[in-house]
């Protein structure tokens, strides 16, 4: 399994950025592997190490229909000699894009109700539940987001060169983001850009691996453009296709146009003090946009 790790960084340019005199570079981390992209495979790469020296044959995890961590834990988890297990969040009447091809790995789909997904999924009495059904297996959270997933992640900053004032990340468990605030020096920022309209639940996420007393130089902008998780629009589909046009790069409509989206926006209003430098981090995604019917 061929990975382009250390990913590639590069500088976008446009007359806007230009006229602000803010720097935007981009750590291309969707490069990584055409299957495991963005930051997928830095979580599982410990998780799946773990789950080796401990004698484990099976994995499992948890995701939505269109989970971009199962699909990327169904084909790594094949081609690195595991069985998996989905647990799949609400019922499934039909498989999506995304679960055809976890099914396509030999990744067994369960649905778990949304009720206990929400907020029992790693209690003791479902987990052993699901041993009882499924006999061992090694349990990664949703997301790879434990701390074996964020010393992964960790891993992104070392592989940069460079001293950059901001480093921006999207957020969905807060994996990414906690390896990334982690690993960054006192005097950068992180900035983490939710796809939902509330970052409480992701807060307390980073908060169990980031203790504010050491790390205090982060922030999270919640989705104030879109109406939350999963929502797009006509203005979000054309900021990605023109970006893609402009730039080269394919932007996920859950995550990272969002992100860029947001962004952009801040720089429009001269939040970023005249050369900045911001540090973007693509965590892929892609095959997460083929859920939405871009009939717009």
């Amino acid at each position: 399994m061929k990975l382009n790790i250390p990913s590639v960084t590069t500088k976008i340019s446009s007359n806007f950025l230009h006229q602000k005199e803010v720097e935007v570079f981009i750590k291309r981390d969707d490069l990584i592997h055409p299957i495991i992209s963005g930051n997928k495979w830095r979580k599982l790469k410990y998780n799946f190490q773990e789950a080796k020296e401990k004698g484990y044959n099976t994995l499992l995890s948890f995701g939505g229909s269109y989970s971009n961590h199962l699909h990327a834990l169904s084909y790594a988890a094949r081609k690195n000699g595991f069985n998996s297990i989905g647990m799949v969040r609400g019922n499934i009447i039909n498989y999506t894009s995304t679960l055809s091809f976890c099914h396509t790995q030999n990744m067994i789909l369960e649905p778990l109700d949304i009720m206990t997904y929400r907020n029992d999924k790693y209690s003791k009495i479902n987990i052993n539940k699901l041993s009882n059904k499924f006999g061992p297996f090694y349990m990664i959270p949703e997301g790879g987001n434990n701390l074996l997933g964020v010393k992964g992640c960790e891993e992104i900053i070392q592989e940069v060169p460079y001293f950059f004032d901001y480093i921006c990340s999207s957020v969905g468990t807060g994996c990414t983001a906690s390896g990334l605030i982690r690993s960054i020096k006192k005097q950068q920022n992180f900035i983490g850009f939710c796809p939902f309209k509330k970052v409480h639940e992701q807060r307390n996420n980073i908060l169990k691996f980031c203790n504010s007393k050491i790390y205090n130089n982060w922030t999270l902008i919640p989705d104030n453009h879109f109406g939350g998780f999963g929502k797009i629009n006509s203005n979000l589909i054309t900021f990605a296709n023109q970006f893609n046009v402009q730039h080269n790069i394919e932007l996920d409509l859950v995550y990272m146009s969002k992100l860029f989206y947001s962004l952009f926006d801040l720089i429009r209003q001269d939040f970023f003090s005249k050369k900045t430098k911001i540090l973007v981090i693509h965590t892929g995604g892609n095959q997460g946009t083929d859920g939405f019917k871009l009939n717009y």
